[in-house]
């Protein structure tokens, strides 16, 4: 395997090129005074040292030896430990935490360049502060002032992490099902009973404490969904003076035997009139617990990209250097016995399917978190319900496209090695089977779809989808001519995507089955889209600087690579949406 090597160059494109990130940090008071280009230059110079030296080289080794469980203790990789310690010590689990909790204060858009690296270098190793992040947000969002000046702090430090305990054995995406019960007490706790499964992190030896938010219901909740509420359950009590105290009822009963991800430990966890404090309102744990997935649900996106960008360093490593038959045109390296396989026209389609796919991933991403940032930080209440909006609309996507394109890389990477990408001495299978889980947790890729499709398009009247469409035509309009063999095919992407819009809506009143039966490839349709916006921004960012350095002519003939070859997959994803749900119910049950 390569030596992976953080995309610190095209990072700062993407931020300082394409989206001019520092003019919109200044127009949100909250940053204007806590980031700027140095810092967050020495923040991405740091976050690739960290991953490439200390936590990369534990990938292979941490999924070879995989987590192990005895007697209800967890325990990581050899290196874990000692690696988690050098990464909390840096600041690098509170990068976008509250500043006045501990945190470093930084935006979405560049703790998301993080979230990359770290996920790059190991995408096991990742889930742990990730999922810490991701707590943090909810507990500083919804839970009171004391329990946020009681764990924020160790939690931002890495002394403590965090789990999120939503799916139980007969309740996965429905959780208004769920059983988990906690009983209001005197002294204003509650007592929380239940078992949780594919519990990411919820126990191993990494931290000190680690702090579970555990959905549950009320003794007098209503059914449903309606009826859960949220909760703090700490593994070992908190004492007044901030020490450590007594242990929970809480405990791991085993730890799940999986495809990929070997050196995170997945657990399952009991419950045992557990100790825990409300979280937000009661019966709005929901609402407080997805304040934490839409920040999850874009990490887990990252996560695919970040896959694909390991695959890719890989791939394009041994296509340089492995030796096999001559290029169609003749040879290329006379001095040698066959001609590096990256003359190969099959080779060159694979690699620059990962390139455009990747590099229009980080783009996309650092799009969406960007418009977290304004919907967070702005004071105009305008900017704000239009960011919000527009990441409503764009969360799925990201969740969902990023992470599917993930797995295609990651195959495709492998692909390029041959028969030596089904072997483990390459680390390119281990990236295929690690990857695949992003495609399924927080809430499968088809759960991502119907969510945009029925609540975002349908749900909407189809008019957050109309903001973002706007935009776009926006930017074709400014754009001048030079820019056409890039906005031409752009603006025609978006006519056929209102048109697919319009057709599921006009459909949709009538027959509620096209919701789903069409949500999957409109989710594709709307990707590929998203991609070429993104990809003509980055054009537009690049053209007339080829001969400054090769940087921005690798960024153009890609973008011509991505509109050539990739774009052009919604025509058959669209005629996918259009044949309607008919086909999908001809079969009674019986007949599959």
């Amino acid at each position: 395997m390569a030596d992976y090597k953080a995309p610190l160059r095209d990072m700062r494109f993407v931020l300082n090129e394409v989206f001019e990130v520092a003019t919109t940090w200044a127009q949100l008071p909250a940053l204007a005074d806590t980031v700027d280009a140095e810092t967050v230059e020495a923040i991405l110079e740091e976050a690739g040292k960290v991953t490439a030296k200390s936590i990369a080289p534990l990938s292979r080794g941490g999924d070879e030896q995989g987590c192990r469980w005895d007697n209800t203790a967890v325990f990581t990789p050899d290196g874990f430990p000692q690696a988690y310690a050098t990464y909390a010590q840096g600041g690098w689990v509170g990068v976008g935490g509250d500043p006045i909790f501990g945190g470093m204060g930084m935006p979405k858009a560049v703790s998301a360049q993080v979230e990359e690296m770290i996920n790059s270098s190991s995408l096991a190793f990742g889930l742990y502060p990730m999922l810490t992040s991701g707590a943090c947000v909810s507990i500083n969002t919804h839970a009171s002032e004391a329990l946020k000046a009681t764990y924020l702090p160790k939690m931002y430090s890495g002394e403590w992490a965090g789990s999120m305990c939503l799916t139980e054995a007969h309740a996965g995406t429905d959780l208004g099902i769920i059983r988990t019960k906690a009983e209001p007490q005197a002294d204003g706790s509650y007592k929380v009973s239940g078992t949780k499964i594919f519990i990411t992190g919820g126990e191993h030896d990494l931290t000190d404490n680690i702090i579970h938010l555990v959905l549950a219901k009320l003794p007098d909740a209503p059914a449903g969904p309606k009826g859960i509420s949220l909760f703090l359950v700490p593994k070992f009590m908190v004492n007044a003076d901030g020490s450590l105290g007594a242990r929970n009822t809480v405990s791991c009963g085993s730890i799940e035997h999986k495809m990929g991800i070997q050196a995170s430990a997945t657990c399952v966890m009991n419950f045992d009139d557990a100790v825990g404090y409300l979280v937000g309102e009661p019966n709005r744990g929901l609402a407080a617990m997805f304040t934490m997935m839409n920040y999850e649900r874009l990490g887990v996106g990252i996560q695919g990209l970040a896959s694909g960008e390991r695959s890719y360093q890989n791939a394009i490593e041994y296509a340089r250097d492995r030796l096999q038959s001559r290029a169609p045109t003749g040879a290329q390296a006379q001095d040698k016995m066959a001609d590096p396989i990256i003359v190969h026209p099959d080779v060159r389609r694979m690699l620059l399917t990962m390139k455009a796919a990747n590099e229009g991933g980080r783009a996309f991403s650092t799009y969406v978190a960007t418009q977290l940032d304004i919907a967070k930080f702005s004071d105009d209440a305008a900017a704000r319900e239009r960011a919000d909006n527009l990441v409503a609309l764009l969360t799925p996507v990201a969740k969902a496209f990023l992470s599917d394109l993930g797995l295609e890389t990651t195959v495709l990477g492998q692909q390029v090695f041959g028969g030596h990408g089904y072997i483990r001495e390459w680390g390119q299978e281990q990236l295929v089977r690690d990857v695949r889980i992003t495609q399924i947790y927080e809430g499968t890729n088809g759960i991502q779809a119907l969510d945009l499709m029925g609540r975002k398009i349908v749900g909407s009247g189809g008019a957050f989808y109309t903001l973002f469409a706007d935009e776009i035509r926006g930017f074709i309009a400014s754009s001048g001519t030079e820019l056409a063999e890039f906005t031409k095919p752009l603006s025609a992407a978006v006519d056929n995507l209102d048109e697919l819009t319009a057709w599921v809506l006009d459909r949709a009143k009538t027959n509620p089955n096209e919701i789903g039966a069409a949500s999957v490839e409109y989710l594709h349709a709307f990707g590929y889209m998203a991609y070429a916006y993104m990809w003509a921004r980055m054009a537009k960012a690049a053209m007339g600087k080829e001969s400054e350095e090769d940087f921005y002519a690798s960024k153009l003939g890609t973008a011509r690579f991505y509109f050539a070859r990739l774009l052009p997959r919604i025509h058959s994803l669209s005629a996918s949406v259009k044949a309607g749900s008919e086909s999908l119910f001809l079969l009674d049950e019986a007949l599959f």
